[in-house]
């Protein structure tokens, strides 16, 4: 994967132009008989899922297990899910909160991954969880909604703005802030809704039952079979953990928290804790923008050159008339639109993932944009006649046809991957 060492310059427009939610999760929990368990499903494109281990010391009062996948350098993977050595768990999940003007005079909270490390090392109820959180401002969390769960079966939604305590037996959440979004929107959420549903119907603490509501919950997207990632049952009260891996849930892996913390600080990856699972190779063998260096640096530069034609093409057209001049305008708005296609490529995960059409809630410019492949492939024989033609007449100067052929050499390995990532629209 991509560091922010490596490639500062993009994740910083990846951060400024990335829209909507690239990975959706989704939680529950369950409390019947004095018994608590919560399940978690992590639904990410990354290929790194980790479970790891830190033990009590000088600086953590409580040993904890934390899984996640995102790497965040010194910091080490950033947890997405957890559970403590006295029964308190917390999940992570992608949200949205608009942004509030406040005179909030808190300190802010600077580095995230250890912020949620240090609660599990440190908390041992919601209540204390609350207490901590609240000395915070959490505007770095715009982005997130947390949960906390404590064996008693309170829990705690930890959002930006707000911390609430909830003492229901069942509780579900996705991708969306209680304090702010309304039941009737929450159930158009499918994952949320088929949990809701589930729970409804029953409610029992087995690991049959579980693990039935987490494969309820879980995603499995139809263009690449990318989704759930990793699901993870943690049983507040013993101290068990149950994962399944890559939303196959005929496969488990059971860790008792206590006797894995007696083995000191170790981290495992998930996926070699599994038989190999044909859809994960797939995922993992599959090359974007976001995960390939040099995919990433030809998409950037390939956008450079055909912005600059674009210009070129564009001031030939009104500076020099010569034959087949409208051709220029054509292939200055092809190349403009092909040069924002690629930074859109270079900016946007989730279009290589979803199926064509992409669709941009927040972008009808991007989701515009996904027809470009469509443009590029219903001209590109005549721009194969046009271009033999120029060449055979030399009606053009001998710089202006040279870079005409550059365009459509570009354009050829383009459609190879336009191909390759599925995105022409049908």
């Amino acid at each position: 994967m991509l560091t922010s060492k490596l490639v500062p310059y993009f994740l910083t427009f990846l951060v400024l132009f990335h829209t909507g939610l690239a990975h959706t999760c989704s939680m529950y929990k369950v409390t019947k008989d004095g018994k608590t368990f919560v399940g978690c499903n992590e639904d990410a494109w990354r290929t790194s899922p980790r479970i790891w281990l830190e033990s009590a010391g000088k600086n953590a009062i409580y040993g904890a297990a934390f899984t996640g996948s995102r790497f965040d350098g010194s910091n080490g993977f950033a947890p997405q899910s957890g559970m403590n050595e006295s029964g308190l768990s917390f999940s992570r999940l992608a949200s949205f909160t608009p942004r509030r003007r406040t005179n909030c005079k808190k300190p802010p909270i600077l580095n995230q991954t250890n912020f949620l490390k240090h609660i599990l090392h440190s908390c041992r109820t919601v209540e204390e969880v609350q207490r901590y959180v609240s000395q915070f401002d959490r505007s770095t969390f715009m982005e997130d909604v947390l949960i906390y769960i404590d064996k008693s079966g309170k829990y705690l939604i930890v959002e930006p703005y707000s911390t609430q305590i909830g003492y229901e037996n069942t509780y579900v959440l996705s991708n969306f802030c209680p304090s702010i979004t309304s039941q009737k929107k929450a159930l158009k959420l499918n994952r949320y809704r088929k949990g809701i549903e589930l729970l409804n119907s029953k409610v029992d603490t087995t690991l049959v039952f579980l693990r039935s509501l987490s494969d309820s919950m879980h995603v499995c997207r139809p263009k690449i079979g990318d989704g759930t990632l990793l699901t993870s049952i943690w049983n507040l009260n013993d101290g068990k953990i149950h994962l399944y891996f890559y939303h196959d849930y005929r496969k488990s892996r059971t860790f008792d928290l206590r006797d894995e913390l007696q083995k000191g600080d170790h981290l495992l990856s998930i996926d070699d804790l599994f038989p190999i699972n044909a859809e994960f190779e797939k995922l993992d063998s599959y090359k974007t923008t976001i995960n390939t260096l040099w995919i990433m640096w030809t998409m950037m530069i390939f956008s450079f050159i055909l912005f600059c034609s674009a210009l070129y093409f564009l001031i030939s057209f009104f500076f020099k008339k010569d034959a087949r001049n409208y051709l220029k305008l054509l292939l200055s708005f092809l190349g403009i639109s092909l040069s924002y296609y690629l930074f859109v490529l270079c900016t946007h995960q989730s279009i290589f993932y979803f199926q064509a059409p992409y669709e941009d809630r927040f972008s009808a410019i991007v989701s515009l944009s996904a027809y470009v492949p469509n443009i590029l492939v219903l001209i590109i024989i005549p721009l194969c006649y046009w271009n033999y033609a120029i060449f055979r007449s030399k009606s053009w100067t001998f710089f202006t046809r040279n870079l005409f052929m550059l365009n459509h050499v570009i354009y050829a390995v383009l459609l190879c991957f336009f191909g390759y990532w599925r995105l022409f629209c049908y």
